[in-house]
This record gives structure tokens, sequence and C-alpha cells, in this order.
């Protein structure tokens, strides 16, 4: 995947004025929820931002060459295959070793992931007899091993296989009241946080561990380069800002799997559903939709809040990406017009409906897939599809098949699978999506005639 970030300017370090730097950086990175992922058609993430800010302040490309772990994207570095590394390194003695570390150092702790209530454990030395779920043969495991050992034993260590529960899986749990206490890395703790309101990450029980970006030991000049531009006033503004985005930015609303319709349904007179049907019926002919799904959709996109803007960018009734956006002909001035927004939005379903055709014949079924893609982007969908082909799921059924190899892509062993092409993806908040507009419409069809 490469990015054009305009105009080749470039100020770089003293010890770097007699190196160029390339017209195409060539970074390594992993897909991650903190590193870098696909959203709707959109790529995003932390590191992803980050680097595409280094890029544009320096007028060159960027090239992005995805690894599957960090051993892979260290080989691509030891070889030249890549630049530079835009994920979190771990500065420690084996590593440092190996490459050069550069950049805004970010610093993590192992947290305890416990649900809120008024007597919460506050001191490692509590979590004797205690249940704490971990992956097996992680560096959890072996931080929770050592943690028994330091407080005199006790803690009842329970281990999940990898290949069927990642950490993101047990965090869910936890959540839901399913598990009773989990431990995972700082930054990856503070993502869920942002939609999970009713757990609580403050206790830390590992010593803090220092990451950064890396190059080549020989490529001083390029580290060089990374630190100063780092330590601008511009830049550490944008990575406070992205750090706020990701690590801070509530998104529980989003993709909360409860379905509150009722706030709408009591709003508007007899048989109205909201003060948009008119755009919803004059659209939903083009794809051959019950009007009432439309405005379901709608809901649970914005609340019909035609200003609403999510934290990833979207905007509008049908909360439009940006990319998907311009791929329908609406500027950023047009793209919160109601009518305008749902009648991209409607181009946009009935593309992904004749895409689809061929996969999921049923066009009922194919239904649920539509809505699906349109909240993740057809990217992970085509990923789900066929994860449940290899694993033996019905690729043309979304309920208990489909929708469950979707939510596997939140598992490094699936998501780095061969037949996935589209990396990590947070596949839970499209099932309850799809669940939500389907309620919401079940609903909507109680209230208004069609």
């Amino acid at each position: 995947m490469t990015s054009s970030c305009g105009s080749k300017v470039s100020k770089t370090a003293k010890g770097a004025e007699s190196h160029k730097l390339p017209d195409t950086l060539l970074v390594g990175t992993l897909y991650s929820p903190t590193s870098l992922f696909i959203l709707r058609g959109d790529t995003m993430g932390y590191e992803y931002e980050r680097i595409r800010n280094f890029a544009r302040d320096h007028g060159i490309q960027v090239k992005f060459v995805m690894g599957a772990n960090i051993s892979s994207i260290m080989d691509m570095l030891k070889h030249g295959k890549i630049d530079v590394i835009a994920y979190e390194i771990p500065i420690t003695a084996e590593y440092k070793s190996k490459v050069l570390h550069c950049g805004t150092e970010d610093i993590t702790h192992q947290v305890l992931v416990q649900p809120k209530k008024k007597k919460m454990i506050t001191d490692v030395t509590q979590l004797i007899g205690k249940e704490v779920y971990v992956e097996k043969g992680s560096k959890y495991e072996s931080r929770l091993k050592n943690l028994d050992n330091e407080v005199g034993g006790g803690i009842k260590i329970m281990t999940t296989s990898q290949d069927t529960l990642s950490a993101e899986d047990l965090i869910d749990m936890v959540s839901k009241g399913k598990l009773p206490l989990t431990i995972v890395d700082s930054d990856i703790a503070k993502i869920n946080s942002t939609y999970y309101n009713n757990i609580d990450i403050s206790l830390e029980v590992s010593f803090p561990q220092r990451s950064s970006w890396a190059v080549r030991k020989e490529m001083t000049w390029l580290a060089d380069t990374i630190n100063v531009w780092s330590r601008r006033p511009s830049s550490k503004k944008e990575l406070n800002e992205a750090r706020k985005r990701y690590f801070e930015t509530n998104k529980s609303d989003e993709y909360s799997e409860t379905t509150e319709t009722t706030v709408s349904l009591n709003k508007f007179k007899r048989g109205a559903i909201s003060s948009y049907d008119e755009i919803f019926k004059k659209y939903a002919h083009n794809i051959g939709w019950d009007w009432r799904m439309l405005a379901a959709q709608a809901y649970i996109e914005s609340r019909f809040n035609n200003s609403a803007v999510s934290w990833a960018g979207a905007k509008g009734l049908m909360q439009l990406m940006p990319s998907t956006a311009r791929a329908y002909g609406l500027s950023a001035g047009n793209v919160a017009n109601p009518d305008l927004n749902v009648k991209a939005a409607v181009k946009s379903l009935k593309d992904l409906d004749s895409y689809l055709s061929k996969k999921v014949p049923d066009k009922s079924e194919r239904k649920k897939f539509i809505i699906a893609a349109y909240n993740s982007g057809i990217g992970h969908i085509n990923d789900a599809i066929a994860l449940a082909r290899k694993y033996g799921k019905n690729p043309a059924v979304w309920d208990g098949n489909v929708s469950d190899a979707i939510m596997w892509k939140s598992n490094p062993e699936f998501y780095n699978d061969p037949v996935c092409r589209n990396g990590y993806f947070r596949g839970r908040q499209t099932v309850a999506y799809v669940a939500k507009v389907q309620k919401t419409y079940e609903l909507y069809c109680a209230k208004a005639s069609k």
C-alpha cells in the first residue's frame, strides 16, 4: 500500500545533511489495533498516521510492507527490504544489538483488566486466590507466573488456547462478566477501554517497557532525521491528537451491543420514524429495499444526527467515510447534506449487493452481508467468507457461519492466515451492528407502514 504525501521538501538532522531521503520510504509494520488496520476501506492506525505525517512533512511517499510478527519485520529490515519499522520495537539489550531505535518512545505496562465495581483489586497481593485468564504460552502467562512467585503463590492462572481466544476476546469476556480477570499490555487495554466503559485497567502488574520505531544500525542519518522531526512542536501536537483518537476517545456508543431504539420511536407522530423519512423513501427503491431498513441503518449509524462525526471521520446520517464519500462524488462541503448523504450510501449499498450476488445467491441472506460490508468494508467480508470456507463454515450464510469467521479476525492466528488479505479487524463490532440494524428494522416495521 503506497501513500502520496506531497512535494518533496526535506529538512534533515545535522548528521544527515549528506543523505537524501528516498522518494518512497519503505515501511515495515504489522496489522494490529495499535499500528495499522482497515476500516470501511480506509487505512487507519496509530503508527500508520505517525509515519504518514513524517512522510508528508518531508515531501516523500511511503509504501507499507506488512509482516506477520516482529521477527518477520526485523528480518525484512536486516535484509534491506524496508527502511524503517513503524511499530513499537521493545528497547531491550537484545533489540538494541540489532537495530537503532528512533522517534518518540512509548511506555507500556502489563495491566490487570477487571470489571468496575465498588471493591476492585488495587494491589497485586489481592490476586491471591483469584482466577486470572491469559493466553497459553504468552508473555502474559510468563509474567503471571513470575508474579505468583513474587506474592508467595496462590494466584489461579487459567490459560486459554491462542488459536481460539485472543487478548481482545478475553477483555470482551471480562466486560460481559464471562471471565473475572485478565492481563494485557496497557496500549491494548486502553484501546479496548474506549469500547467498554465497564472495565478498569488502572492496576499495573509489570515493570514499564520502553519501545519505539527502529532502523538498521548503520542508518544513523535516518534515525537522526526521525528524531529531529519527532521533537518538533507540530509533530508532538499531532502525536497527542493520534493518541487521543485511538487510545482515549470513547467508542462505546458506536459499537455497543445493545439496541437503543425507543428514543427515536417516541419523537415523531404516529407512523413516522424520523424527520428524514421522505429521503429514505426516495432512495430505498434504488436498491429494492424497504425504506424502514434504510431508516434503521441510519439510526444505528448516527441516531438521525446529520451533524454526527465519528472518531474515524465518518460523517452524516449514514456515516460515510471520507474515501466512500469521495468515491460517490461527495465533497467535504456537501457530505453532510442529508439527501446527498443517503443517496451516496444507497449507491454504495447497491454496489455491494451487485458484488456479493454471486457469493451469496439468496437475496434475503445477502442483505445481512451487505449491511455487514457497509460497516466493515468489503475486504473484511471477503476475508471472513474465505475463512468460513476454509474452516468448515457455510460461506453463504451469515449467522453462525461468516459472522463467526469475521470475529476470528481479531486473532492473529486468523488475520495472518494466507486466505486473509486485509489483516486485523474488530469483527465483533460488525456482528453487533448487523444484529442492531435488524432488530431496529423489526421495531420500525411495527411503528410505520411500508
